[in-house]
Order: C-alpha cells, then structure tokens, then sequence
C-alpha cells in the first residue's frame, strides 16, 4: 500500500515549478507561437515544456509508474501505476491571456484514480486529494455543497470543441439548466469546473467529449470531497472523460436523471 499522502505532497512541489514557469511564459506569450490540433483545440510550447517537466520530477516521485500524458512527451507503461497529466489545461484561455487555467495531475491505481493535484496557476490554488485521505484546497479540508435543491444551484459546463454530434442535445440540456437553475458557468478547464465541485461552489458539472487526463485528478477530488462523479448512464468506473457529471451526493440523483435524459446516445 502506498502512502499516497507523501506522494500527493511530492507532487504540489512539482505543480508548484511548473506553474511558476507557465506564469513566467504568461507575461510574454505571443499566439502566434499557437499550434492547432483542431479547429478549437490549441496547444503551446509551453504545454509541452511543462509536460516534460511534470513527467521528469513525477518519474522520480514514483518510478514504476507509467504515464498517460495528452501531449504524448511518455507513453512508458506501469504495471499497476499511471501518471494521468494535463500540463495546462484551458490552453484556449492561457493563449488569449484568460483566467483560469491548470495543471492537473492523477494517479491512477489498477486504472482508478487514487490521487490527485489541481493547481489554479494565477488564484494559487492547490486543490489535492488522495484515496480515503480527504480532500483539500491549500491544505484546509473542502467538501462538496449540501444545497439539495437543483433550482438554487449553480450549474458548470463546457461546449463541446471537437464532437459536435451530440450538440443539438447538448443546447436543448444546457437550455433546461437555464431555466431551472441559479445559472451556468463555462470556465474553460474541467479540471477546475470539477475541483469548484469539491470545494462547493459549483454544486454540478456535466460536459462530453473529454479526455482522461482532464478528469482524473479532478475524480478522485470530488469523491473524497463527498460528491460523485460517473458518466452519464451512471457508471462510475474507468471514465474516459467522453461522459462525465459531477455533484454533490443529494443533487447527484436527480441531475443524472435529467442529464442522461437529454444527453442519451
């Protein structure tokens, strides 16, 4: 058994360089130094540096780990342990010089997530968890909302920026939440949508079309926030990220109803 709580603190120090060196690139960065993967997926050298960066000092943190990085700087393989690493997530809003935007780093375990850092570069804020070791926003303990009631909450998301597919559910399903709802926030990283979750300012979160590494480290936030998190049929082992919702546990019922109902293949 590892002691994942000395991990996780291994870990913040090395999201703490990185994001001192993506704040320093933040002051000069041109977008013309922007390369596309897709029409509204971006990427920078400084996602690829910092990606380097993470997968050098998280190597040495836990050696027999492999890595599932989405810049593709390791694709080594681990036994039990893998390195799930988004290096910035929220490109689109670091390249037009908007807040927010994050290093997310999980560990997964037999593929399930067992810790986990969010690092907000610009509030400095460090959202940890680790299996069965609570969850954390610069080292005081968080938990999701005990708002129960849907109408009172506040809803996040993203838009869709690749699968366009399911686009006409996804409008008629944010459309609901508008109505019924304190409104909805698009913050631009999934990673912070769903770590707001955890520390209760959001109370949900619904988006498809992600990846694992924009999700994993944020998973193991909310669950051991009190929240939980599944795809939208429910299930709540190995996410792809393709579906997600997270809540809080009394809105959770209800919010996967509704959501499974307009969002359904």
């Amino acid at each position: 058994m590892k002691d994942f709580k000395t991990i996780v603190s291994e870990v913040i120090k090395a999201a703490g360089e990185t994001g001192k060196f993506i704040l320093r690139e933040s002051e000069s960065f041109d977008i013309n130094r922007t390369e596309q993967k897709g029409l509204h997926d971006l990427v920078s050298y400084v996602d690829k540096v910092s990606e380097e960066m993470l997968v050098e000092k998280l190597g040495i943190i836990l050696p027999e780990a492999g890595f599932l990085a989405e810049e593709g700087t390791s694709t080594k393989k681990g036994a039990k342990y893998c390195w799930v690493i988004d290096p910035l997530d929220g490109t689109t809003n670091f390249v037009h010089g908007v807040h927010p935007y994050a290093i997310s780093i999980g560990l997964l375990e037999d593929d399930e997530p067992v810790a986990g850092v969010v690092y907000e570069v610009n509030g400095k804020e460090i959202f940890t968890a680790w299996k069965n070791g609570g969850a954390w926003l610069n080292g005081k303990p968080i938990h999701v909302s005990e708002n129960g009631n849907l109408s009172q909450s506040l809803v996040a998301t993203g838009f869709p920026y690749s699968d366009f597919g399911r686009l006409d559910e996804f409008m008629e399903c944010l459309k609901h939440f508008c109505k019924t709802t304190h409104g909805i926030r698009r913050l631009g990283s999934a990673a912070i949508d769903m770590a707001y979750v955890a520390c209760g300012r959001f109370e949900t979160f619904y988006e498809y079309g992600l990846h694992p590494w924009d999700i994993a480290a944020a998973t193991i936030l909310v669950r051991e926030a009190g929240g939980q998190v599944s795809d939208f049929a429910g299930n709540e082992k190995n996410l792809s990220g393709d579906e997600v919702i997270a809540a809080n546990n009394l809105l959770y019922p209800e919010f996967l109803e509704i959501v499974s109902k307009f969002m359904h293949k």
